[in-house]
């Protein structure tokens, strides 16, 4: 598709790129390609340094206020928008993903949920390429939407995994949808959980009625104009897994053609779905199993790091909820010791303080902030409870306590202590790479 195509959506327009981030640098690119902006400004809490004397820098305190004078607001994922701007103003937002799903340039798989999303859109991603089907993976996975446009034609798939900011002010929704699941997150950046849900519900809301929406059973009904593909873990749905095999449509895949190297029965859910999607765009069952096994995982997601004197270290940095921090340990059949906690936005421990007053764990190693939270809710007295300071700390305390496995599976956000989840991730990974050298 030609850049050209979207000049449309900004001739003569006033425009300015809220958040100077990936997404916002990608903007900028675009939108200086273009060349038909009566004005390009980019907003940002801090302070901006720009090398393009054309485009006007707005920072500060204020800088949300100062985005309603203009046409167009770019939204880049991870802005706090909330209640902190203007209904007339939050009607301006236009996000990559909404231009994407809206010029629809080739067919596109859109991929969502709180947990899970960014396994399966790479399996599909894996499945489609071992297909020999012409596909990209793209989205909040790490490539802003837009980023390879000029690539996008007819016969091309587009997965594109998509997060709650993403989906908040879309009003178009892809071919192909993928809803895994919702549990409660990022509900600092929303008024309520609802607003959250309804963010992820906007995968599938504006579909059409030759589109598919492959959805959790648990959040069904669903409001869209597509045709529905229940998926469950558990129970019987069109799409399902036991634990062990996984039945598609009534069909039985058994255990023994699921040759994956990924960990945990939770896995089977997202193979699963990915299997189902992939068939919608074309693929074949059969190769797609035969691809299956070459599939390594995520970097940060359940990812053995070393096995030092006898102790297996575990990196899930990517858990910030505690839902995630209970799939870690069952996905090993447990841990004698767990790493949790990190920024406190104030969701329910109480799932996670069940389950490890169960005992499943012998020792909790709790960060800052969220694990001062945690440790309230531990009244096993058989669960050995210890604060650290911080990952250093963390690590130290349990290269001292742990006889077989060591998971850092925060259920907590990174922020306020890293930049990202694979910045917490990189760090502890170098604090165990410390420790082979040290021993």
């Amino acid at each position: 598709m030609n850049i050209d195509e979207l000049k449309p959506f900004f001739d003569g327009k006033r425009v300015v790129i809220l958040g100077f981030g990936r997404e916002g640098k990608s903007w900028l690119d675009i939108l200086l390609r273009l060349g038909c902006c009566a004005e390009i400004a980019v907003a940002d809490m801090n302070p901006l340094e720009l090398e393009f004397p054309d485009v006007m820098p707005i920072s500060g305190e204020h800088y949300l206020e100062e985005c309603a004078e203009f046409d167009i607001i770019l939204q880049s994922p991870g802005v706090v928008v909330k209640n902190r701007i203007s209904p007339q103003s939050k009607a301006k937002i236009l996000t990559q993903t909404e231009i994407l799903l809206r010029l629809k340039p080739c067919k596109i798989i859109g991929v969502t949920g709180t947990k899970g999303k960014s396994t399966t859109s790479s399996l599909i991603y894996h499945f489609l390429e071992a297909n020999n089907i012409p596909t990209m993976l793209i989205g909040n996975i790490g490539v802003p939407p837009l980023k390879r446009l000029e690539e996008m034609s007819e016969g091309v798939v587009a997965v594109c995994e998509m997060s709650c900011h993403q989906l908040e002010f879309a009003r178009h929704s892809p071919e192909i949808a993928v809803l895994l699941n919702i549990f409660p997150e990022h509900l600092d950046h929303y008024v309520d959980f609802d607003a959250y849900a309804a963010a992820k519900r906007n995968i599938a809301r504006f579909q059409g009625n030759s589109d598919t929406v492959f959805a959790n059973a648990e959040l069904l009904p669903l409001e869209t104009g597509g045709s529905i593909v229940s998926c469950a873990f558990g129970k019987p749905a069109d799409v399902w897994t036991d634990g062990s095999s996984i039945f598609l449509y009534g069909e039985e895949i058994p255990p023994e053609r699921i040759r994956t190297r990924l960990c945990g029965k939770h896995n089977l859910y997202n193979i699963a779905v990915a299997l189902s999607a992939a068939a919608k765009a074309g693929a074949s069952l059969d190769r797609c199993l035969a691809a299956l096994p070459e599939f390594n995982g995520l970097e940060h997601r359940l990812e053995r790091v070393a096995v030092i004197n006898g102790v297996e270290w575990i990196n899930d940095s990517i858990s910030t909820i505690p839902e995630a921090a209970i799939a870690a340990v069952n996905a090993f059949d447990g841990a004698d010791c767990l790493i949790l906690g990190g920024m406190d936005r104030g969701i329910s421990y109480d799932v996670l303080g069940d389950f490890l007053n169960t005992g499943v764990v012998e020792t909790v190693i709790l960060l800052p902030d969220s694990g001062k939270r945690i440790a309230k809710l531990i009244t096993n007295p058989k669960v050995v409870v210890i604060e650290a300071e911080n990952m250093e700390k963390a690590v130290t305390l349990a290269s001292k306590t742990a006889r077989h496995r060591v998971i850092l599976s925060p259920a907590a956000a990174s922020y306020g202590f890293y930049r990202n989840f694979e910045e917490r991730g990189a760090h502890f990974k170098a604090l165990v790479g410390q420790l082979t050298i040290d021993n």
